[in-house]
């Protein structure tokens, strides 16, 4: 890689990518569909973590009416942040790699399905408000991941294009809405989908998690 191919930004997923929160949304959903009488296995939930409740919704409960699909959305939401929220923890490594990436001269910049209450919470989980330059969450664009609205909109904020970015994500939403902007994306195993479905979706690189990512920083597409 010569010195005008490096990034000069790295666009970070946040939900199984820096924190370990995919099997407590998981949880969150299952229950907000069990309170309004569906019942659906967590597999089947977990498949479509990385997307917003705006695709999630849909996916899970295609002939059910939109008002009651958003009262589902927001009940899970609430169930998140109440009970499981506050015990989401952040992975080994998540902000070492940040600095890591800042320390190179590149833009650091938080991009997540999340919504921006979370976003604030995981700033502060990972005591990464003074290395972040820039962040997007479901709160700042019409559509989430698979959508590519929010590395679109990270791209604008940290100025830099498509070429001049990398994203580091878990899910193959994440890996899709990144390939949408024409962002090269790095996948990690943490969130809990096959390397196999990452690779398909268009990964360049596959670690285990982050801290694996780190550790071959050297070797990776990341800003050297």
């Amino acid at each position: 890689m010569t010195k005008s191919d490096r990034p000069t930004a790295v666009l970070f997923d946040l939900d199984g990518t820096l924190v370990d929160s995919n099997d407590f949304h998981v949880g969150a959903w299952r229950e907000a569909f069990a309170e309004a009488g569906f019942d659906i296995a967590a597999a089947a939930i977990h498949g479509q973590i990385g997307k917003g409740s705006d695709n999630l919704l849909p996916a899970m409960l295609p002939d059910v009416d939109e008002k009651v699909r958003q009262s589902i959305g927001e009940r899970a939401g609430e169930i998140f942040k109440s009970r499981y929220m506050p015990r989401v923890a952040a992975f080994q490594g998540a902000r070492d790699l940040l600095l890591r990436v800042r320390d190179s001269g590149a833009k650091v910049a938080l991009a997540s399905s999340a919504s921006g209450e979370e976003l604030e919470h995981y700033l502060d989980l990972l005591d990464a408000r003074a290395i972040v330059d820039v962040t997007t969450s479901a709160d700042d664009v019409e559509h989430s991941k698979p959508a590519p609205d929010i590395f679109a909109a990270a791209l604008g904020k940290a100025q830099v294009s498509a070429a001049g970015a990398v994203v580091i994500g878990d899910t193959p939403y994440d890996i899709e809405a990144a390939a949408k902007c024409g962002v090269r994306a790095i996948a990690v195993l943490s969130g809990g989908f096959p390397e196999a479905q990452l690779r398909a979706a268009g990964a360049v690189a596959v670690y285990a998690d982050v801290a694996a990512l780190l550790a071959d920083y050297a070797n990776s597409p990341c800003p050297q």
